[in-house]
């Protein structure tokens, strides 16, 4: 789930400088886990490491990044101990231990975790489950007194699990609705066979329909025990008080005896080809090896190969760059005791994949048999060991790290990693190639591209079916828990930034922090393409975000990656730019920035192949599932002639030349219309300086512009089906424009009703869908505000014939929105969560650095969000179920439905 933000988002349109590349392969590998490496370079007073006599291993790492911690429970137990006939055991017990036990019910446990505020979930791997809260500091006894409950002993009663299992039955729907999701479980299947890796954590429909209470509270009652655990408790604590509540908790908890893990034989891999069907706007070619694990000897080498491999400066990567395909490059997955390889390479729909599938065999051929670029493997070292200390930059990064440390890798500390990483050699590296990547050895998948069908108008629905979403009284919480939600405080904000205002109108923030050596800057300038891109000139702007990705007019692709890579620092140039560099070269890193941000490569080479690549991808764009829903949804809640409805066409890109590309740069490319944010451990003034030496001489064109969409009318109610052959579930979107816009008073009702309404465990929208009935695996609504117009959404996925009844129960919540109040109990959480939610802002340098751009990207004040807080302590009921009547329209919504038709 997730709540809608406290301050307005800019949302209706964004701001992206990541490569084109890299944008296609991250929708293409979202089922290849990243493997990144999150580290710390610990001093002995931060952390404090025990075991329990019952066997519990605790590590308690002190930050003072942001007063928040973070609690990770990581067991020892995931796919891996269950058994290819109920291979969803563990993921449905991950699922069951939020259903409450004798000591915290399921409502108490809702209650409670909502209150907090903060982020609370859990996870389900091949050799680990964990459960993990980041919260304010001030819970952390709240948050241990609910997992040394749940340690102790859950419900699973069968009433339960027939909900539960409902709603887990969703989320397998969600993910077999997936074509790169149904293809990575046949990899696996190939390359782990005869493993308990051969099966995903996921689970099927199948085995859990097969499943009882019985047998998952079997599955708790073994694995789920202190001997088989690791605690790990990160940030703004005392270490020694935190291991004295972890004591007082969990120290009577009783070890038991484990049962045996399995074997891990795994039989040789045998060459295949598997060929499936996607709704995916482009195709895509895998090949995959299996490689070693990271408790193998050989992980750090593995890692550096797989670094190499995806270069940015590497073969792979350049067959998107020289028009080969239109995108490429390298990922894995590791896991303990194996990983995978998987190069990627992509085609455009109605392409012929083979030529592409020739040139990644023979970059993988020439590797086997000429080794790899010694320049790659020291600039792959440098990157990873350079982000040695970047979980100091996040309190859940932090705990993640050590947690990753000790039970993926068995390591005694994250810190432990850096030494094999200094010590992996380019020998090692090329002996690593010639051993795994053989075609012998290699899996290969061809995703091609289906038509689906064009969207149809549905008929509209009639009065929702009377579902009984009666109201629940209080809940009483335990004792532990009883009062610490009674205050209602307005958070103390840990930020200081400073604001800059350059000569050239360019907005610089400040905002210093010592909890990292690496320094991390973003920038987005305020442009909208749609508003911006001359008529007939639709795809203007993604083909000039598309150069940035050949370098500057300086230093060419290649030559500015390595020099990116000499300093151990990630860049990217284009609307929305960035660096994280080590704050000694700070000053490199910037003039890089600058180089490439202000004087992009504009050679006819790179242009004429955006341009090929942008028509070759364009039809299968416009053919996609995913775009035909997106814009039958503006079509019905828009005018005909709105701008947010503008896209590129085929007449369009043949009509761009590199002087429209040159000429829109300048138009939009504007100081005064950008700004930066710097974090870390900096000096302010010094910042200012050297911002002001690389960007001072950026000067602007002409009058600023007006960026924002005008405001529109309200739509008209209305339904439409979007086929998807790949899909077995219904995604259901319920959509509708507001009259309410980002300055407009009533938004902070709008946003404290929302968090009644869907914002939580506890939510009326979560309560109704997913926990009485298991209609959906989750559920979300949300308000996305501009400057002159207002959205809000309701989005789920159910089974076609769930799908009805889940929209009843979300009109039939609104209209109880707005015919009674929402109880005094409901209210007062619905603040605590907000109010207790914000200083997660400050709990990453990465959230420091999104909050603070995006409240200056809104024309928002720097402390906003104390503003925000001061407003929502004061709402009422009234108030909130006042702007309900107003604004929300319960017979209103455009209902949109993708793949199969409610039934």
């Amino acid at each position: 789930m997730q709540s809608a933000g406290i301050m307005d988002n800019v949302s209706s349109r964004g701001w992206s400088g990541v490569s084109r590349s890299r944008r296609l392969l991250a929708g293409l590998c979202l089922v290849v886990a990243s493997i990144g490496i999150a580290q710390a370079q610990e001093q002995p007073d931060d952390v404090l490491r025990t075991t329990l006599d019952n066997g519990l291993e605790v590590v308690i790492v002190h930050s003072d990044l942001a007063p928040v911690v973070t609690t990770q429970v990581n067991y020892h137990v995931g796919s891996s101990e269950a058994s290819s006939e109920f291979p969803g055991t563990a993921h449905a017990v991950e699922h069951m231990m939020f259903r409450g036990g004798p000591g915290l019910s399921k409502d108490q446990l809702s209650v409670i975790s909502a209150n907090m505020g903060g982020n609370m979930n859990a996870f389900t791997e091949n050799d680990r489950t964990q459960y993990h809260f980041t919260v304010p500091a001030d819970d952390l006894n709240v948050a241990l007194n609910i997992e040394a409950s749940r340690m102790k002993a859950v419900d699973m009663s069968e009433a339960d699990w027939a909900q539960e299992r409902g709603a887990i039955e969703q989320e397998v729907s969600g993910n077999l609705s997936n074509p790169a999701f149904r293809f990575y479980t046949q990899l696996v299947g190939e390359l782990y066979r005869g493993t308990p890796y051969a099966w995903t954590p996921l689970g099927t429909r199948d085995s859990f329909d097969n499943t009882t209470a019985a047998d998952l509270k079997a599955f708790h009652d073994q694995w789920y025990v202190p001997n088989n655990a690791t605690l790990v408790i990160a940030g703004d604590v005392d270490p020694q008080q935190a291991l004295g509540q972890v004591k007082t908790l969990f120290g009577d908890i009783p070890e038991k005896t484990l049962p045996e893990r399995p074997d891990f034989d795994f039989e040789p891999v045998t060459a295949r080809t598997i060929e499936l069907p996607t709704n995916s706007p482009y195709g895509s070619i895998y090949m995959g090896w299996r490689t070693p694990g990271l408790q193998d000897d050989d992980f750090a080498a593995t890692q550096v190969l797989l670094d190499v491999l995806g270069s940015e400066r590497g073969e792979l990567t350049a067959m998107g760059y020289d028009g080969t395909a239109l995108a490429g490059g390298m990922g894995g997955q590791l896991q303990p005791h194996a990983g995978l390889a998987m190069a990627v390479g992509v085609f455009p729909r109605g392409g012929d994949p083979a030529p592409i599938r020739a040139r990644m065999q023979e970059i993988i051929a020439d590797v086997v048999k000429t080794g790899v670029d010694p320049s790659l493997v020291e600039a792959a070292k440098r990157r990873i060991i350079a982000e040695v200390d970047a979980s100091r930059e996040s309190v859940s990064g932090l705990a993640s790290a050590w947690s990753d440390a000790l039970i993926k890798r068995g390591l005694d500390s994250p810190q432990d990693m850096k030494a094999q990483y200094e010590a992996v050699t380019v020998d090692d590296v090329n002996a690593l190639a010639k051993r795994l990547l053989t075609p012998e050895r290699a899996v290969t998948a061809i995703l091609t591209p289906e038509a689906s069908g064009a969207p149809t108008s549905s008929e509209g629905y009639g009065e929702p079916e009377n579902l009984t979403s009666a109201p629940e009284g209080p809940v009483e919480l335990p004792t532990w828990a009883e009062h610490a939600f009674d205050n209602l405080d307005i958070p103390v904000s840990t930020l200081a930034p400073k604001d800059y205002r350059l000569d050239n109108g360019l907005r610089l923030i400040v905002q210093p922090e010592t909890a990292s050596d690496r320094v991390m800057v973003s920038g987005a300038i305020d442009t909208n393409a749609n508003v911006q891109m001359p008529p007939g000139k639709e795809g203007v702007s993604d083909i000039l975000e598309g150069m940035y990705g050949y370098g500057s007019q300086t230093l060419d692709r290649r030559a500015l990656r390595a020099a990116v890579d000499a300093l151990g620092a990630e860049e990217s140039a284009g609307t929305s730019f960035g660096l994280v560099v080590p704050k000694a070269h700070l000053d490199e890193g910037l003039a890089l920035l600058a180089d490439h941000q202000l004087h992009p490569n504009f050679s006819e080479e790179a242009f004429n192949t955006i341009r090929q690549q942008s028509v070759q991808a364009l039809p299968g764009r416009l053919e996609s599932p995913g775009f035909q829903n997106a814009y039958a949804m503006l079509g019905a809640l828009l005018p005909e002639d709105d701008p947010q409805q503008r896209h590129a066409t085929p007449e369009t890109l043949d009509s761009i030349t590199l002087e429209d590309v040159k000429q829109y740069f300048a138009r939009i490319s504007r100081p005064d219309m950008t700004t930066m944010v710097v974090v870390g451990d900096v000096n302010p003034e010094q910042v200012r300086d050297q911002v002001e030496r690389y960007f001072g001489d950026w000067q602007a064109q002409g009058q600023q512009p007006d960026v924002e969409y005008p405001s529109v009318a309200l739509n008209a109610a209305g339904a439409y089906h979007t086929p998807d052959s790949a899909a077995s579930q219904s995604q259901v979107i319920m959509s509708q424009m507001l009259n309410v816009n980002r300055d407009s008073p009533d938004r902070f009702a709008l946003f404290l009703g929302n968090q009644v309404l869907s914002g939580d465990f506890a939510s009326r929208l979560h309560q109704d869908l997913r926990e009485k009935r298991g209609l959906v695996y989750g559920v979300s609504s949300n308000l996305s505000l501009d400057a002159h117009r207002g959205r809000f959404n309701v989005s789920f996925g159910s089974d076609p014939d769930k799908a009805a009844r889940a929209r009843d129960l979300v009109v039939q919540n609104l209209k109880r929105m707005q015919n009674e109040p929402v109880s005094d109990s409901e209210l007062h959480r619905a603040k605590s969560i907000l109010l207790r939610a914000m200083p997660m802002q400050a709990a990453s340098y990465g959230a420091i650095s999104s909050s603070l751009l995006n409240l200056a990207l809104s024309d928002k004040p720097l402390d906003a969000t104390t503003r925000a807080a001061e407003q929502f302590v004061k709402l009422t009921s009234d108030d909130v179920q006042e702007a309900f009547r107003a604004h929300i329209r319960p017979d209103g919504f455009v209902t949109g439905v993708r793949g199969p038709a409610m039934q």
